[in-house]
């Protein structure tokens, strides 16, 4: 479908790790659109988030990738469905995180081990017979024209009224048609200047239902300007000068552009229809509509960003921009309306708006302080006020969040409850659960015997250990006065080399060369094996242990990964070639869509290989054809299809860059047996995999789906 969601994630290669924020800012995008501050996120962009079912995370709880590239195979439905991967910088609280400071969830169901939660932080509908939105407009959610004022009430609000002794020569806008609740909304705010007269409009601006400015134009008062209040106003002396347009000429475009039953909608809209001197019979006034006790009001600029998680009306700007304030008191009504009054009392406006006048206080009690006397702070100041929760966020909107697991949680993050609970049960309450939740989170565990401490640390070294007997070849038998030079420059062809020892226990010499990246050992073992170096004809193979038996099926298996699809390795590039040359080099090759260009963790130069994304799979089938055997600036170039183009990549650059380039003492473990333990995990692994599967699967189409492996510690 054209509408159909998507991502497009800008990383690629060894930037791709993200901060916990950078996450957080993806997931709230997604379940919250616009609202509430959420701003699309810069590392991973959401196509059509609108058009989007639902968010489901899935925490794999204590495992992190280790796991995952231990049991790669195992892993079968989590490396083919999911493309896009990522590192995780390391977070001591990781769910606590993810919520936001202040989150607080409690069990729903202890009796089985499984908790459903949402936040409880929100009143309940019971407990909201007393607020003034529900006492004025009942629960139900109900059509515009419930919400637009009476008569009574526009004479009781000082309103422009027809007829009316105060309104004699004030243009009435025509609008007599009876109103629908599918009536359309305009959103309307003036600034005014102080004249001769009183207060006179110097700007005015309409904006539709869609939120389109329809008219944003600075009028010229009659009388002379006393003050023009350019701190709230925006305007100045120098603005009005070339200004021609009247008064008169506003209220025949007003009246040309408002439809015969339009509904106006403004904050405090009486003020603007006076200083505009015009009637019109059908009004929603959004600070009347947040209903208060005792006759107050909220502001404007509060409500935006209660309701909306907008910010206007900010210091940093000249004045108030009428457009902004217009949309704002826009979609204000458009909120409660589309909500209704229970979800809007929900909010706890009052709450909100006292907490916000504690944190103002208390930043400005900081900042009268002297320097010396804020150590004591903590002793007088308001109690710690907690960033917004992410689920609060949700419930704003309507959404109840799911929380399914083994764990409770609580302000202070994950707590174990009652482990008892199996992932069969959490997997059969999710499918019955999750479909038609808009957020999910599930959580899944291998159990509290399988993240001990000793096990990880030999889950660690294994990973370690079989990487690097990948990104190692042994090559030979060589004649004993063999060019060593020679040697390396045809192995430095396949990629960059981190160490080459030559081993001399043999009756004739090898030479053992370790890569940096594993496409390069490969590229040796396919297209040096049997071919003439050194002036002698080699075998290239890998290291032999146990572990590696399965290396050609891991290799075959890699190529296949979903996250490889349409990547090409390219090597033998001179390093003097920048990657602005080698964008223009390839720049022939059909649909190419990202050049990487991997580098020296520690001298920050680039390598003598690089990776070639491209739109479409069979493009890259044909660039490989085209390339193999291409000559670039005098060098041969030589390529393959890519085994480790992102995360994987950014992962082996790291544990070589953390082993150091020593080389020679490589030492090759052989194991006989699985022990028991690791057996069982195997298993254990691939169950989950498949509860995974089961789960995605009955997801509904055009939902985002993030599997979390978040690691310990």
């Amino acid at each position: 479908q054209e509408k159909s969601p998507r991502l497009s994630a800008a990383l690629f290669g060894e930037d791709c790790e993200i901060s916990h924020d950078q996450l957080y800012e993806l997931l709230k995008y997604a379940a919250l659109g616009k609202r509430h501050n959420a701003t699309q996120s810069s590392w991973c962009r959401i196509y059509h988030q609108s058009h989007l079912a639902g968010v489901v995370v899935i925490v794999l709880h204590e495992m992190s990738q280790v796991h995952f590239y231990k049991f790669y195979l195992q892993f079968q439905h989590l490396r083919k469905v999911f493309r896009h991967r990522f590192t995780l910088t390391p977070s001591a609280n990781f769910l606590a995180s993810l919520y936001g400071e202040g989150a607080n969830l409690k069990p729903q169901n202890t009796a089985q081990g499984l908790t459903s939660t949402s936040s409880e932080r929100i009143p309940k509908i019971s407990d909201l017979e007393c607020d003034p939105i529900i006492r004025k407009y009942g629960e139900k959610i109900q059509g515009l024209t419930s919400y637009t004022l009476t008569l009574e009430e526009q004479k009781k609000n000082d309103y422009p009224i027809k007829g009316s002794p105060g309104c004699k020569g004030f243009v009435y806008t025509e609008c007599d048609q009876q109103r629908t609740d599918s009536s359309p909304l305009f959103g309307l705010d003036c600034e005014m200047c102080l004249t001769a007269k009183g207060n006179e409009v110097t700007r005015v601006s309409l904006v539709d239902a869609q939120g389109q400015c329809l008219l944003n134009e600075l009028v010229k008062p009659e009388s002379t300007v006393v003050n023009y209040r350019t701190r709230f106003s925006g305007i100045t002396k120098k603005m009005l000068l070339p200004v021609k347009t009247r008064l008169p000429d506003i209220q025949t475009k007003l009246k040309k552009m408002l439809p015969r039953d339009a509904v106006l909608v403004g904050h405090s809209l009486n003020a603007d229809l006076q200083a505009l001197e015009m009637i019109h019979p059908s009004v929603i006034d959004t600070s009347l509509l947040f209903a208060r006790n005792e006759g107050r009001r909220f502001k404007l600029k509060f409500l935006a960003k209660a309701v909306l998680g907008k910010e206007i009306q900010c210091e940093q700007k000249l004045g108030h921009d009428p457009a902004e304030d217009a949309r704002a008191a826009l979609e204000l009504a458009q909120f409660f309306i589309e909500q209704g009054p229970a979800k809007v009392a929900e909010l706890n406006l009052e709450m909100l708006l006292t907490t916000e006048k504690l944190a103002e206080a208390s930043q400005n009690k900081a900042a009268l302080q002297p320097q010396g006397c804020r150590v004591q702070k903590q002793l007088n100041d308001p109690p710690h006020l907690p960033k917004p929760c992410f689920l609060d966020c949700l419930q704003v909107t309507g959404q109840k969040p799911l929380l399914l697991g083994r764990q409770e949680l609580d302000s202070s993050g994950l707590c174990q409850s009652n482990l008892s609970t199996s992932n069969k049960q959490i997997l059969q309450r999710a499918l019955e659960d999750v479909p038609p939740s808009t957020f999910s989170i599930i959580q899944f565990s291998l159990g509290p015997e399988y993240v001990a401490s000793h096990l990880l640390a030999g889950l660690n070294e294994k990973v370690r250990s079989k990487l690097t007997d990948m990104l190692t070849i042994y090559a030979g038998p060589f004649e004993k006065s063999f060019c060593l030079k020679s040697a390396k420059k045809e192995f430095g062809r396949c990629g960059p080399i981190q160490s080459l020892t030559v081993v001399t226990e043999t009756y004739q010499p090898y030479v053992c060369i370790q890569y940096e990246v594993l496409e390069a050992a490969q590229l040796a073992v396919e297209s040096l094996n049997g071919a003439e170096v050194a002036g002698s004809c080699i075998k290239v193979q890998r290291p032999v242990t146990a572990a590696m038996l399965d290396c050609d099926v891991l290799i075959k298996e890699l190529e296949l990964d979903v996250e490889n699809e349409g990547v090409i390795y390219v090597a033998g590039l001179k390093k003097s070639l920048t990657e602005t040359d080698l964008q223009e080099e390839f720049s022939q090759l059909k649909d190419l869509e990202t050049l990487f260009l991997p580098k020296d963790l520690q001298s920050g130069k680039h390598r003598n290989c690089c990776f070639l994304k491209f739109q479409k799979s069979q493009s890259a089938v044909d660039a490989l054809d085209v390339i193999n055997g291409w000559t670039m600036k005098g060098s041969k170039l030589r390529s393959r299809n890519a085994l480790a183009s992102g995360h994987l990549c950014r992962w082996i650059s790291q544990m070589n860059h953390s082993n150091g380039k020593q080389g020679g003492d490589i030492s090759y473990k052989k194991t006989g047996q699985l022990s028991d333990s690791e057996q069982d995990l195997r298993k254990k692994v691939k169950k989950l995999d498949q509860r995974i599967k089961k789960l995605h699967r009955s997801l509904q189409n055009n939902t985002l789906c993030v599997i979390l492996f978040p690691g310990v510690n």
